[in-house]
């Protein structure tokens, strides 16, 4: 890497390999969520996840670079952890409530990820990438808060108790 824009192109096919991954590891969640409402932010998510990975795409097919090719290994390490929380032998409220930290892990990196590729975007002059950059930065920051509702309101609750 010489420049920023080298940089650049590198968080992004990282971020590509994140929700690539990330799409299978939420199917999981889905699977494995005891609660509606998780369930549903879970199922929610998993759409999202797919249309940040397109937005890259197009991110890419714009500036003329494969998305591939790199491995997110923070994502990779992340999934694995929850991968290995779901084998926990646990009750379903204490599995739920984990899920959600082991979730927002997962949306804490992301939300760091797009801010920093939405400010490289800006100071590269690439303003409508910026814009799509920063609408998935939104989401995710969503997603995170939604997750943390529902913690905050009913499954921690019912897992302490």
């Amino acid at each position: 890497m010489k420049d920023l824009q080298d940089l650049f192109e590198h968080q992004l096919k990282d971020l590509y390999s994140a929700e690539d991954q990330l799409t299978d590891a939420l199917s999981k969640m889905v699977k494995n969520a005891k609660d509606s409402n998780l369930k549903k932010i879970f199922e929610n998510h998993l759409e999202e996840t797919k249309v940040h990975k397109k937005r890259i795409e197009e991110i890419c097919e714009d500036l003329g670079i494969d998305p591939e090719g790199e491995m997110c290994k923070a994502i990779e390490g992340l999934i694995k952890e929850a991968e290995d929380f779901l084998n926990e032998d646990t009750t379903n409220d204490v599995k739920n409530a984990g899920m959600i930290a082991e979730a927002q892990r997962v949306e804490h990196y992301e939300i760091s990820a797009y801010g920093t590729a939405v400010r490289y975007a800006k100071e590269l002059g690439h303003q409508s990438i910026a814009a799509k950059l920063q609408k998935t930065l939104d989401e995710e920051y969503q997603a995170d808060q939604e997750l943390n509702d529902l913690a905050e309101e009913r499954l921690n609750k019912k897992a302490k108790e």
